[in-house]
């Protein structure tokens, strides 16, 4: 049995570049770090986005006048992609991963959620790296997580895991706007501390994901409240995840 249990959740940013393709050298460095870690006895539960920039590299446009049915139709052709993606990357490695897809009524106490934890511990068990994503073919509007970075945390409390790690495309929370001279990394945020101050507004375009630093640092703040430190980081970075777990300081660590 895994000693230690740690969520991962890498947007897509982390995983594409400029052109908004998926580049499967980052992907392969994030499954690289994970069996790094297994040997160690951290299994990693793997939050993972990419399913709609995945979809609309196969299709490129989309006919649907509706922007709910287009991310429904993108997801839906992008989710097997993303996942025959990982599951060879894990083959290489000698392990194994398995698909855990969800919508926000299955978080609600009841036997959705009784059921969701049977699969996630049946997994863990077996030593399979649990993917998960939200089901966003079939996810109403109006009960959709924010994001990616909502479901990661709602995991991490379901599966009791020691660490949430939010992977993005920038070291962390700075003071102002990342690129800026003056600009500094907060390296340790308590979860009362007034830095929304320093959150910089984004735009991103479709298939792209939903959440940005706004969203990251409220999650950050409200999974370390429940007593699991979390982590925004760069993703990009070759070691993050390992560096990260061997105690050194990078990122920016969110605490009681």
């Amino acid at each position: 049995m895994h000693k230690k249990r740690i969520v991962v959740k890498v947007g897509t940013n982390v995983m594409t570049n400029r052109n908004n393709r998926i580049v499967g050298p980052i992907l392969k460095n994030l499954v690289r770090q994970i069996a790094y870690l297994y040997e160690r006895d951290i299994i990693t539960i793997l939050v993972s986005s990419g399913s709609a920039i995945a979809g609309k590299e196969v299709l490129g446009s989309c006919t649907s006048e509706d922007k709910s049915t287009r991310r429904q139709v993108y997801s839906s052709v992008g989710q097997p992609r993303m996942m025959r993606h990982y599951y060879t990357m894990f083959h290489d490695f000698g392990m194994r991963c398995g698909q855990v897809l969800a919508t926000k009524r299955d978080f609600a106490p009841g036997k959705y959620r009784e059921n969701m934890i049977n699969c996630y511990e049946g997994l863990l068990k077996e030593g399979i790296i649990p993917i998960a994503n939200e089901d966003d073919a079939v996810s109403l509007s109006m009960s959709m997580f924010s994001d990616n970075d909502e479901l990661a945390s709602l995991v991490s409390e379901l599966v009791g895991a020691d660490m949430l790690i939010m992977l993005t495309d920038i070291e962390g929370l700075y003071t102002g706007h990342p690129e800026h001279e003056d600009s500094e990394l907060l390296k340790h945020v308590r979860v009362h501390d007034n830095v929304e101050k320093y959150v910089q507004e984004n735009e991103k375009g479709e298939g792209e994901g939903r959440g940005g630093m706004e969203s990251k640092l409220k999650i950050a703040k409200m999974t370390a409240s429940k007593n699991i430190p979390t982590y925004i980081a760069n993703g990009k970075d070759e070691n993050i995840i390992i560096d990260i777990l061997e105690g050194k300081e990078v990122g920016t660590k969110f605490t009681v």
